[in-house]
C-alpha cells in the first residue's frame, strides 16, 4: 500500500506491463480488514510501518487479532502471507478467516494473533514475484538483509516473541493442500490436524518436518524456539476453496496449540 493517492497507482499500472486489468489492489484486498477494524471491538488495524521504495513512501499492513481472556499469558502467534508478491490468496483468505473470528470471537480464547496479509507490497502492487528492489524476501531474513521489508518483519518478531508463526503460501506444483513444520517437535503434531481440516475442501498433500532455520521462527540461537509451520494450497484451486482451506487449517491450529499449552500449564 502506497500512502499516496490509489487512483493515481492503478492509472500508473496502466502502461505497467507487469499488470493485470481486474486484479484486485492492494487497498481493495486490505479493506474488508479495515472494515472489520473499523467495527469490531477484536480486531484492530496498524498501517504505521513504512518504508521507502524508491521515492515512494509505502506502507507494511498490520493487524491484531484480540482474542477473549483465557488463562494468564496470551498465546501470541504470528500469521504471514503474500511474501511472494503474486500469490494473493493468503491476504484474500486471512480476511476471511478474521470476519468469521469476529463473529466467533471464543475460537481464539487466550490468543492475541499479530496478522500480516501482504508482507511484499511493492511486490503485489507490482504482480512479481520479487520486492520492487528484485530481492526475493524469503532469502533474506535472519541474514542481516538491507531489504526494508524483511527488517521491518524481523523488527515484528523479536518484538512481540511469538510462540509460532504461520506462513500462508501457494504453489503451481502443488496437487493438494500441504503443510510443512520447522523448529519445535510441536509443529509436527499440528500439521496433521491442519490437513485433516483443510482436506474438507482441497485434495490433501504431504506434511513434512524441516529442521532448518526456516523464514519467521526466530533468528538462530533463539531459544525457546517458537514453532513454525508452512501452509500451501494448489495455485489451481479456486479462489472460494483455497479461503476455506486455509481458514480451516488456522482453526485446527489454534484449537490444538490450545489444548497443548493446557496440558503444560498442568503438569
Amino acid at each position: 500500500m502506497l500512502t499516496n493517492d490509489i487512483s493515481g497507482k492503478r492509472a500508473a499500472n496502466a502502461g505497467n506491463a507487469s499488470f493485470q486489468p481486474g486484479r484486485l489492489s492492494l487497498a481493495d484486498v486490505l479493506a474488508p480488514l479495515d472494515e472489520l477494524a473499523a467495527h469490531s471491538p477484536n480486531v484492530i488495524a496498524n498501517h504505521k510501518a513504512t518504508f521507502l521504495a524508491g521515492n515512494q513512501t509505502c506502507v507494511l499492513p498490520r493487524y491484531l487479532f484480540i482474542g477473549p481472556r483465557g488463562g494468564d499469558e496470551p498465546i501470541r502467534l504470528g500469521i504471514f502471507a503474500t511474501l511472494n508478491g503474486t500469490e494473493t490468496e493468503g491476504a484474500q483468505a486471512l480476511g476471511r478467516f478474521l470476519t468469521l473470528l469476529a463473529a466467533e470471537p471464543s475460537a481464539a480464547e487466550g490468543y492475541r494473533l499479530f496478522v500480516y496479509p501482504v508482507c511484499n507490497p511493492t511486490g503485489f502492487e507490482d504482480n512479481t514475484p520479487h520486492s520492487r528492489r528484485g530481492a526475493n524476501l524469503s532469502r533474506h531474513f535472519w541474514k542481516n538483509s538491507s531489504e526494508p521489508e524483511v527488517q521491518l518483519l524481523q523488527s515484528e518478531v523479536l518484538y512481540h516473541a511469538f510462540h509460532g508463526t504461520i506462513v500462508l503460501q501457494t504453489s503451481r506444483d502443488a496437487h493438494g493442500f500441504s503443510g510443512v513444520g520447522r523448529g519445535a517437535i510441536l509443529t509436527r503434531h499440528l500439521l496433521a490436524p491442519a490437513l485433516e481440516a483443510a482436506g474438507k475442501h482441497l485434495p490433501v498433500g504431504s506434511a513434512s518436518a524441516e529442521e532448518d532455520e526456516g523464514i519467521f521462527g526466530a533468528p538462530p540461537g533463539v531459544n525457546p524456539r517458537p514453532f513454525e509451520i508452512v501452509l500451501q494450497a494448489p495455485k489451481a484451486a479456486s479462489l472460494f476453496a483455497k479461503e476455506r482451506a486455509f481458514g480451516a487449517a488456522l482453526r485446527a491450529i489454534l484449537s490444538e496449540y490450545r489444548k497443548f499449552i493446557a496440558y503444560a500449564r498442568n503438569l
